[in-house]
């Protein structure tokens, strides 16, 4: 298996998504009135963070999905908001979304003046709690807000082993740098550098699940199918 090869093939098969999508677009600037496919997979970029092994242009730096489990509601937009946050307000709920919670841990650590001692503790929280997180909530916001997100369409049933877990795993397993020869790496002022989840700093991705599997080269195959049957929006 030939790793570097299967990258420079991913990132042409995320050319061809973006062209049929019309391009990359910045998350702060989505909303729920565009038209949304229900479930899909999407890709974030960030400014700054470029191949150097592969290519050119930018390095994906995190992968997801939603709606793994069996009977989940959740649709594509929904999982993307709660990512955002509360456009109007800037604020946004950490205990809710993954991606928010450790994008807000590297924050304070790079930013020590930012430190909330109630983050990341308990599945909910009071109002005064959350009034006193907002200020980090609303740099979070900011922060993934400023991504960029490619999406495809995969409109499957909630399940584990679906099509869009299989793309999902396999993505991050083959962009991952965790254990292993380090390809396209994170600039030297990536800001998950500063992360608290010992996965997400070697790998190179805000993403902790699957970084430490190796991919299966067959979903590649897959991936390119889907994008001609399933369709970018």
């Amino acid at each position: 298996m030939d790793r570097n090869s299967d990258l420079i093939r991913f990132y042409g098969i995320l050319d061809r998504l973006r062209e049929k999508a019309g391009g990359v677009r910045t998350l702060a600037d989505c909303s729920g009135r565009m038209n949304w496919p229900r479930r899909g997979v999407y890709f974030f970029f960030e400014d700054g963070e470029t191949r150097s092994d592969t290519g050119t242009g930018a390095r994906v730096v995190r992968v997801g999905t939603h709606a793994l489990k069996e009977n989940s509601n959740t649709k594509l937009w929904t999982r993307l908001r709660a990512h955002r946050g509360t456009g109007k307000s800037g604020g946004g709920n950490h205990r809710g979304s993954i991606f928010r919670l450790i994008v807000g841990t590297a924050i304070v650590d790079r930013e020590p003046g930012r430190v909330i001692a109630t983050w990341g503790e308990g599945s909910s929280a009071d109002g005064t709690t959350r009034e006193g997180e907002l200020a980090l909530e609303n740099r979070v916001s900011e922060t993934i807000g400023a991504m960029k997100i490619l999406w495809l369409g995969i409109d499957d049933e909630p399940h584990a082993e679906s099509k869009r877990g299989f793309i999902e795993r396999n993505a991050i397993a083959l962009l991952s740098n965790y254990e292993r020869a380090s390809l396209d790496p994170p600039s030297a002022n990536w800001l998950g550098r500063h992360c608290n989840r010992d996965r997400v700093r070697p790998s190179g991705l805000w993403n902790w699940r699957h970084v430490d599997e190796r991919h299966d080269p067959q979903f590649l195959d897959a991936l390119d199918d889907m994008i001609e049957s399933e369709g970018a929006v």
